[in-house]
Order: C-alpha cells, then sequence, then structure tokens
C-alpha cells in the first residue's frame, strides 16, 4: 500500500518516491504496532499527518490516503482535492466503499479538474489491528460498539446485533478461512454471515481479492 500498491522491487538500491501518508484514528490504530517512524521514511513516507488536521498544500508530492470510508472522511478528501493539495492521490479504504461515496469523490475530482491525480483506489479490508503474528483485534476504535458486553446485553435489538456482526465480519473479510464455530450462538451468525459474503465474491468475476497471486497470500503490504 505504502508503495502506491505495487509490490517492492527486491534488492533496489535506488530511492524511494516521497510521498505523505495521511490516515484517520483507525489507519493510526492499524499502522502504529506495525512501523516505526524510521521504517516509514525507509519507505518514503516524509511526513504522516491525521486526515482531519489543518494540513499546508505540498502540491508537488504524492499522497497515500489510509482511511475508513465514512462521510466525514470523504467530505474532507473532497475538501482536499478541491484544495488541490498534493501531486496525486492513492485512496485506500480500510473497508469497503459504497458506489455512493465513490461517485462523491468521482464528482469532486471533476468539479476541481483534478481527475487525472486521483491515480488509484483500492479497498483493503485491513478493518483490524494486528498486535503481533496470529493475533490481531477489531475495530479498536469502536469498542464499545464490538465486544463480549455488547453482543450479550439483555436489551440488545435486532439490528443492533445485526450491525455488530456486520462489523466483525467485514473485519474478517481478508482471507479464506477455515471456518469453525459454536451451534446457537452469535459465533454462528458471524460464520454463516462470513461464509455467505466468501462465496458470493469468489462467484464474483470482477472481484479481484482472492485470485491469481493474492489468493492465500496474504497480499497486504505496508
Amino acid at each position: 500500500m505504502l508503495n502506491f500498491n505495487v509490490p517492492p522491487v527486491k534488492n533496489s538500491t535506488g530511492e524511494p518516491v516521497w510521498k505523505v501518508l495521511i490516515y484517520d484514528r483507525f489507519g493510526q490504530d492499524i499502522i502504529s504496532p506495525l512501523l516505526s517512524v524510521k521504517e516509514l521514511r525507509d519507505m518514503g513516507i516524509t511526513l504522516h499527518l491525521l486526515l482531519h488536521s489543518d494540513r499546508d498544500a505540498i502540491p508537488d508530492v504524492p499522497a497515500v490516503y489510509f482511511v475508513m470510508p465514512t462521510e466525514e472522511n470523504i467530505d474532507r478528501m473532497c475538501q482536499d482535492l478541491r484544495n488541490q493539495l498534493y501531486e496525486s492521490y492513492y485512496l485506500n479504504f480500510i473497508s469497503a466503499i459504497s458506489r455512493s461515496k465513490l461517485e462523491d469523490i468521482a464528482n469532486a475530482a471533476i468539479g476541481a479538474n483534478a481527475v487525472t491525480q486521483v491515480a488509484k483506489v483500492f479497498d483493503q479490508y485491513l478493518n483490524f489491528i494486528t498486535l503481533e503474528d496470529d493475533m490481531f483485534v477489531l475495530c479498536n476504535q469502536n469498542k464499545e460498539l464490538v465486544s463480549y458486553r455488547a453482543i450479550n446485553r439483555p436489551d440488545i435489538t435486532d439490528t443492533e446485533m445485526e450491525t455488530i456482526m456486520d462489523t466483525i465480519v467485514d473485519s474478517l473479510f481478508c482471507a479464506i478461512p477455515i471456518i469453525r464455530c459454536s451451534r446457537g450462538t452469535a459465533a454462528e451468525m458471524v460464520a454463516v454471515k462470513l461464509d455467505k459474503k466468501l462465496r458470493e465474491n469468489l462467484r464474483d468475476a470482477r472481484n479481484s481479492l482472492f485470485t491469481g497471486d493474492t489468493l492465500g497470500a496474504g497480499q497486504f503490504r505496508y
């Protein structure tokens, strides 16, 4: 992702392409346990800034965005396009962005005469925080939404439970797993939803998340 979603060239001795990294709180929580400031610098990241902070224009440098596709974030990204803050824009969304929000970005790019500057748009399916090998947690910014307590509240509504299940499924939707669960529990609801979503995407010829070299290869690079 930090290499513009292009696999790094092995044994390359050339200078990296200098760029800025723009993230929201979710993106910051995901990247912080994985990469130090020095490692970011080695990848060509000269600045790493929060999306909603005050940022000066750097018109000769590309920007890599890593954010959740929320209404607030999309509005700010559209504002960046209108203000011509950067040379080019590589938009990486932590979870899948809806068509309507993509259209909002497209309209903003057209209005700002910046269509050619939007270089790439990716759904990264990285809505989890890696703490160490084979250990991760879900959605740190929404701890009250996704928790054991939230799922087991006696007054939880069907709509709230559905929202929690969808959040967990979206967070797990980045690999083809072996799914095992206990029957008659919330775990079974997650398993059924995840199985359905995986099968639908595997049947979709337009989807490239689970095809070719990406299949089971842990393709997400930072």
